[in-house]
């Protein structure tokens, strides 16, 4: 699952105390395990590998640049959805070709920047951004560069049954075009001088926990393919998104394994490369959030755990209710979880409300949640923050972003240094 474990009673990320990180950078912060991180994208390399896949690692999900160059060392790709995170990927030597553009307001300056760039894919959400695309890539292409390639978005209108906020793939939803719409938008574009469209894009979504959803969405996607090849159109590509679950709690969805066992078998002999935009998958067992104890309180029947992390550091609790395994990192070796899960109570735990200190009713990292007792002063753990914490984090309430540390093996070192009250202020006049 990952590389954080007790040993007596003390969490270690890899070889390194949680404690001696937190002592040494401060809290709250954020804490990257190299190994889990590598770990996580050679099994999905491997479970793909009888097929012809790039892998593009989901950049909102864990931006920092040392993260990207880690992952552009293991040969991953990049799914970007804006200019900002094309930025980042170039500044961690991604290579261009390896990198799909997705999301459903490009402006003019973002496709811009990746025709100039060299991208792999546009992944297209609408006959208007293509016709923008086309506008833009003309005076590219007259200047002796390659087509642009272009990824059209289909809607399978499966449900991914997930949290309503995390749904992509039905028809209601603002992404992509209707699967029926599909043809007659190959059918006005397939021939266009300016751009090459080529390839099928379908996400489902995020925080699924079964294959199963995606074995729909391969099959109805491949209906559309031969479709469009009777036709006489080319497709080369299909993009199978990203969304796979990652185990908030332990081993509650496929593994990549598993996952490619239900959609390898589909695309084998379809002459079609795949591509595939793992964000949680890879990078969220990857990274804990370390915070400290400030108070703890009673209130009513309630007991509060606050602590100095917050909504603005990990707002997935407050948003979509997300549930992150807490737990102390200094525990007496009974307390030592065997398992994260929602249900675990070891006996002697407390049942309390961890709270931030923010001034919203919101800010909660978990509610009427079992752990071992914890004061002031001490250090808990909120683990599976790896994917949009840090990438979904702000400055609510001028609160300074947390540091992000990056661990290997027995060693450390700061990957981002903790904002200071300078930084708060610095582009404002």
């Amino acid at each position: 699952m990952d590389f954080f474990n007790y040993r007596a009673g003390r969490l270690l990320a890899e070889e390194v105390e949680v404690e001696r990180i937190a002592s040494e950078v401060g809290t709250p912060v954020y804490v990257y395990s190299k190994a889990t991180l590598q770990d996580h994208l050679r099994k999905v390399h491997a479970a793909y590998q009888t097929l012809e896949t790039t892998v593009c690692f989901s950049v909102k999900a864990c931006g920092n640049v040392s993260i990207l160059k880690l992952m552009a060392a293991e040969g991953s790709g990049f799914d970007i959805v804006s200019g900002g995170e094309l930025y980042r990927v170039l500044q961690a030597g991604a290579d261009p070709s390896k990198v799909v553009y997705a999301g459903v307001g490009k402006t003019d300056r973002e496709i811009v920047e990746a025709l100039d760039a060299g991208i792999g894919y546009f992944n297209i959400e609408s006959e208007e951004e293509l016709t923008n695309l086309i506008r833009l890539a003309k005076a590219h292409v007259a200047s002796g560069r390659a087509k642009p390639k272009a990824a059209l978005r289909v809607n399978p209108d499966v449900d991914y049954k997930t949290h309503v906020f995390l749904t992509t793939g039905k028809k209601e939803t603002k992404f992509g075009v209707d699967i029926e719409r599909a043809v007659a938008v190959f059918d006005a574009y397939a021939d266009n001088p300016s751009v090459d469209l080529c390839a099928l894009h379908v996400h489902l979504g995020t925080g699924g926990k079964t294959i199963d959803p995606y074995v729909e969405a391969v099959e109805k996607a491949l209906v559309l393919v031969d479709r469009l090849r009777e036709k006489g159109h080319r497709v080369e590509a299909l993009d199978l998104g990203g969304g796979y679950g990652a185990d908030y709690e332990t081993d509650t969805v496929p593994s990549a394994a598993e996952y490619a066992a239900g959609i390898v078998p589909l695309l084998r002999g379809r002459d079609l490369k795949l591509i595939l935009e793992p964000g949680k998958s890879i990078c969220a067992n990857t990274g804990i959030l370390v915070t400290r104890v400030l108070y703890t309180k009673q209130g009513g029947s309630k007991r509060f755990v606050i602590i100095d992390a917050a909504m603005n550091d990990l707002i997935r609790p407050s948003l979509y209710d997300a549930f992150h395994f807490i737990w102390p990192v200094r525990v007496e070796p009974r307390f030592e979880p065997a398992v994260r899960s929602k249900e675990l109570h070891i006996e002697g735990s407390e049942t309390v409300d961890v709270v931030g200190p923010i001034c919203e009713g919101a800010d909660f990292l978990a509610k009427d949640r079992p752990i071992p007792h914890v004061e002031r002063g001490d250090l808990m753990a909120v683990f599976t923050a790896g994917a949009y914490g840090f990438t979904m984090s702000s400055n609510y309430n001028a609160r300074r972003r947390a540091a992000e540390v990056l661990v290997d093996a027995d060693a450390f070192r700061v990957i981002r240094r903790r904002e200071s009250y300078e930084d708060l202020v610095a582009l404002e006049r």
